[in-house]
């Protein structure tokens, strides 16, 4: 593979030299220039030297509320102290790296950093500026006793040995349906029915793709999933093989993840020893073999038709549906992928039933998730909830409240993606069938915090529920804010689709024209004509979404965009 071939020559060099290049080249029998097409695309590789101290500080959501741009002027300021020709010392930005929960975070020559104060990391850049190593911070993997882990711990694969006995794909499948799991990457997908579709596909070899390319600002739960109950992933993974008749499967997995890479390729090592997975499995005649493969970056391999892509050694942009993978995915085979948490539900609900499950809702809703949540609050972090939990639930006993005595200003409950939905929202700004519903007779407005956090509610109050929960108290400008999530969509468009490759870049510059005060009222209109264009031309979801931010500032906190019009 020509992906993974690049990561292990980056990974001896810190850069992909010419020479290696061409001997790439010549091994694999490929024209230099489909190396170079890879190799050019996916911001993991470099094609220069890098830096003697290479320091990207994270500019996505829970960074910049936590003062990432500040971080990143004083240790620029450091770096030209430091001096050096050439520049020893080369601070910039990075999108989202997946610790939001210790906001800011930093690299420093590929070391992710995260909960550091300013002096922390100012001691790292002057340890890295003397050619000294640096050191790993380990997190913690022990098991949290979350009731996803039927095993506390101690991993047994208890239902492939149950499917090895019983063979009852059938039953498996009407578990799933019963315990109604969706897509828990924020399609929200049945998937007892994406295993039922491929299952009935003709055509061989099958393949499951677990999509570990957790890349959406704000979103962090499957880092710990992966990190703390592995085994859990990995048998869903393998369930999934044999319940649809896969042979091989991949953990597709994003690079700064490397601890999280290192358990899972422990856990597989250990599950193939014991015959859970690989050649024969437990005797049973029955085959199935996983594997990591480590993503080369992009926020856009998140999407499923892109992750294939990479994988099939091409520039990972998305592909044209039909077909959909679950037909025509990964080397044109039918295809599982599903995400993290999904796979890792998929054993407890084999083994307790699909009502076990479906009953640890509240509040009218099925099921329980897991949830990032971060910004404003007191206790950032992943915790396991169920579905229908109130968003003043969520905020005020699970992440301790409001952090610095600030009060709720709004909140994002899908990441960027979703845009932003104040603290209180107007009765007029709510759709009629959610007012007739959900508000009381004569009231003026809904308070966010009585909302049950449950796919249908929320969308039927015309909002997005994600993984991802970032939360904005009283002193967030929402204006900055939307130009801080409309230029992550910026920075990570693939730019095949012209439409949202030009518009996100047009809507940056609007925005930025707006906080600065030069923006006039008759311009706004803009906004929404890129936000239809793009919506309606873009492929994957991110053209669709990339104005969501703005969008949701001008419905909801009018007073902010007016107090930064252009007064000319």
């Amino acid at each position: 593979m020509i992906v993974q071939a690049l990561h292990e020559i980056q990974h001896r060099f810190h850069y992909l030299p010419a020479e290696e290049l061409h001997a790439l080249s010549q091994r694999l029998r490929v024209p230099l220039h489909r190396i170079h097409e890879v190799a050019s695309f996916y911001p993991l590789y470099r094609l220069q030297p890098p830096s003697q101290v290479d320091v990207k500080v994270c500019r996505d959501m829970a960074c910049h509320l936590r003062g990432a741009e500040q971080l990143r002027a004083a240790l620029t300021a450091q770096g030209n102290e430091l001096g050096g020709a050439p520049a020893r010392v080369v601070v910039s930005g990075v999108s989202c790296l997946g610790q939001c929960d210790y906001a800011p975070a930093v690299s420093i020559n590929d070391n992710v950093y995260r909960g550091k104060t300013e002096a922390q990391l100012r001691d790292l850049v002057k340890l890295a500026a003397a050619n000294e190593p640096l050191p790993h911070q380990h997190a913690d993997r022990s098991p949290l006793g979350w009731k996803i882990d039927p095993y506390n711990g101690q991993p047994r694969y208890d239902a492939v040995r149950r499917f090895v006995e019983k063979r009852d794909a059938d039953g498996i499948i009407n578990a799933l349906k019963v315990a109604d799991l969706r897509g828990m990457g924020g399609a929200g997908f049945r998937t007892h029915l994406k295993w039922s579709a491929v299952r009935g596909t003709p055509g061989a070899p099958k393949y499951v793709v677990c999509n570990a390319d957790e890349s959406e600002p704000g979103t962090f739960k499957d880092r710990e999933l992966l990190r703390r109950t592995p085994y859990l992933v990995l048998e869903g993974m393998i369930l999934a093989g044999l319940v649809t008749g896969a042979a091989k499967g991949y953990v597709y997995c994003r690079h700064e993840y490397e601890e999280e890479i290192e358990v899972v390729t422990e856990a597989i090592v250990k599950a193939t020893a014991k015959g859970f997975c690989g050649e024969n499995i437990l005797g049973s005649g029955l085959s199935f073999s996983l594997e990591v493969f480590v993503s080369p970056g992009g926020y856009i391999q998140g999407e499923e038709t892109a992750l294939l892509e990479a994988m099939e050694d091409r520039r990972g942009e998305p592909r044209n549906k039909p077909p959909f993978p679950t037909t025509g995915g990964l080397f044109g085979k039918p295809t599982v992928i599903n995400n993290v948490e999904t796979l890792a539900w998929a054993t407890g609900i084999v083994l307790n039933g699909g009502e076990w499950y479906r009953d640890q809702g509240i509040n009218g809703a099925f099921g329980m998730r897991f949830v990032s949540i971060s910004g404003d609050v007191k206790a950032p972090g992943v915790y396991e909830v169920p579905f229908g939990q109130t968003v003043r639930d969520l905020v005020f006993n699970t992440a301790g409240g409001m952090r610095d005595g600030q009060r709720l200003k709004a909140i994002a409950p899908s990441g960027p993606s979703g845009g932003f939905i104040p603290a209180r929202i107007k009765r007029e700004l709510l759709p009629e069938k959610f007012v007739k519903e959900r508000l009381a007779p004569g009231a003026a407005d809904y308070d966010v915090l009585d909302l049950p956090l449950d796919l249908n509610t929320v969308g039927a109050m015309g909002g997005m529920l994600g993984a991802a929960f970032v939360v904005y108290g009283d002193r967030a400008d929402m204006v900055d804010n939307a130009l801080n999530c409309v230029e992550f969509y910026r920075n990570e468009s693939c730019g095949k689709c012209v439409p949202c490759r030009i518009g996100s870049e047009k809507l940056v510059e609007i925005l930025i024209d707006l906080r600065a005060g030069r923006l006039r009222r008759q311009e706004l209109g803009v906004i929404s004509e890129l936000a239809d264009v793009m919506g309606i031309t873009s492929i994957c979801g991110l053209g669709q979404v990339a104005a969501n931010p703005i969008a949701s500032v001008l419905k909801y906190f009018p007073e902010e965009v007016e107090k930064h019009l252009s007064r000319q």
